[in-house]
């Protein structure tokens, strides 16, 4: 994959068919895999299966979205268990190219316009493991405050505690320009 800047497009978009196959690809990478909480090492076929089944019919208070970086999909966000006021803020970036690179920032705050704008949501929150160092990072990048313990979660093959973060509409709104 040839470097990016930051500057580069990135747009968040429904997911369609053919972008299993982005998903077939980063379930390749074990390390991806371990991070994202994936199984590593499954076939491609059981990979793709899974992403059609996203992509053709996903749950109604669960919405996962591509991050389509310079024309190329890299990752997805999720707003899980999404009622009226509320969603559980996902993100993966599948090329680890892109890891560290504000990529994920500026995936989260697209995201983050998404849910407090078109979806008009109140609170949005997150749960993070503990040792995921980058991703509490990125929560408080994107304005989250951490709001308590949870746990013990899988992450990395280990049990570990986690983290909740929150982040409401009004605190997203003095942030935002």
């Amino acid at each position: 994959m040839p470097p990016h800047t930051a500057q580069e497009p990135l747009t968040l978009r429904p997911l369609r068919p053919g972008d299993e196959e982005a998903a077939v690809r980063w379930g390749a990478d074990a390390e991806f895999c371990r991070a994202a909480g994936w199984t590593p090492g499954l076939a491609g076929r059981v990979v793709r299966r899974h992403w059609q089944g996203i992509i053709t019919g996903g749950a109604p208070n669960f919405r996962r979205l591509g991050v389509e970086y310079g024309g190329r999909l890299v990752g997805y966000v999720d707003l899980a268990d999404l009622s009226a006021l509320s969603g559980e803020f996902g993100i993966a970036l599948g090329e680890r190219a892109l890891w560290g690179r504000g990529v994920g920032t500026r995936a989260g705050g697209l995201l983050l316009a998404h849910a407090f704008g078109d979806l008009g949501l109140q609170t949005v929150t997150a749960e993070v493991h503990q040792p995921n160092l980058p991703s509490h990072a990125l929560m408080r990048r994107l304005g989250f405050r951490e709001t308590g313990t949870g746990g013990p979660d899988g992450y990395r093959g280990e049990q570990v505690p986690t983290l909740w973060y929150a982040l409401e509409r009004a605190d997203w709104a003095a942030l935002s320009p």
